[in-house]
């Protein structure tokens, strides 16, 4: 008989005072910020960013542009061999919660999960999997399953009591539009989530995100200055409210002026056709410390720690769990 796999959820305040917990995944792009001598003061100013965002975005409802603030938590999600928790755990994902602060009626509002999205064994699949079958290739290529126990496994997550007993709708994942396409102009904008951009043809991320049962939109919200990237299931447009996309677009896109400010920090918008490019000279930095580099080192030396700890010794389980097709 296959195994049955569980799952538990932890969550951490996301606020100046956060220091990543000791497993916490080290590639996670807020628990970069959080690391060095500035610390503190890169949390502060990229939550001082988020909220100033918000209050742009909302201000344009009719709302005071201090009515409303952020609250993020880090969700953990570990991965149980056994449903009941006995057995061992390893840690599966990492992404962010929003909750929007009304401070005219002192409401707590429910926003998205997902945001900040990041995986142990997405590591494992591009830092170690796709480089050693590209190894001895003359043209790049992608092994026919890769990505699909990934996928399964988001997805079992999603279905499971651990995440529909907190959450009450599935997560939306907002990341950078890729360096390896080109965008176009498509329809009217929307009144939330801006000017809708459609890309030349899928990327890699795309189809790794397409085997998690998530499909890809691109928008540029006002006041930006290129398109971000929204992976979802469901509806995006109707499955959550005006409130809730703003917060997450507040979210994502200071974390993407920290992050890529050649693409999401310039002084030029996206014109009709857009491609984004890292060689941009044209930007500017938030002042807020960001290691690129050494979040790639660690990217690949966390798809190492997984498939030491999991992919190897407990590969049985894993292929006859895909095999039975979860749940």
């Amino acid at each position: 008989m296959a195994p049955v796999f569980g799952y538990r959820i932890t969550t951490t305040p996301f606020d100046e005072d956060y220091t990543p917990a000791a497993d916490s995944r080290r590639t996670t792009n807020f628990a970069n910020l959080a690391r060095g001598t500035n610390r503190r003061e890169n949390l502060r100013t990229a939550l001082r960013m988020m909220d100033a965002r918000l209050g742009d975005l909302t201000t344009e409802s009719g709302t005071r542009s201090d009515r409303y603030s952020l609250g993020l938590e880090i969700v953990t999600a570990d991965l149980l061999l056994d449903a009941d928790g006995t057995g061992p755990a390893f840690p599966f994902v990492e992404f962010l919660a929003v909750t929007i602060l009304d401070r005219a009626t002192g409401e707590r509002i429910p926003g998205i999960v997902g945001n900040n999205f990041s995986s142990y064994i997405r590591d494992y699949d591009f830092s170690v999997v796709l480089p050693a079958f590209n190894a001895t290739r003359a043209q790049f290529a992608v092994p026919e399953d890769f990505g699909v126990l990934h996928g399964m496994l988001f997805q079992d997550f999603l279905a499971s009591e651990a995440y529909r007993s907190r959450f009450a709708r599935p997560p939306v994942v907002c990341l950078s539009v890729s360096t390896s396409r080109t965008y176009r102009r498509a329809g009217a904008p929307h009144p939330v989530l801006g000017v809708e951009y459609r890309q030349s043809a899928s990327s890699l991320t795309d189809d790794y995100f397409s085997r998690m049962g998530m499909q890809a939109r691109f928008f540029m919200p006002r006041g930006a200055v290129a398109p971000l990237a929204f992976y979802f299931t469901g509806d995006l447009l109707t499955d959550h409210s005006d409130l809730a996309l703003y917060g997450t677009i507040s979210t994502m896109e200071v974390f993407q002026r920290i992050y890529r400010p050649e693409i999401y920090n310039t002084e030029a918008p996206a014109g009709e056709v857009f491609a984004p490019t890292l060689d941009n000279p044209d930007f500017s930095t938030t002042g807020v410390v960001y290691d690129r580099v050494e979040r790639t080192e660690l990217g690949r030396k966390q798809g190492e720690l997984i498939e030491r700890l999991l992919m190897v010794p407990h590969r049985a389980e894993l292929d006859s769990w895909s095999a039975a097709g979860a749940r």
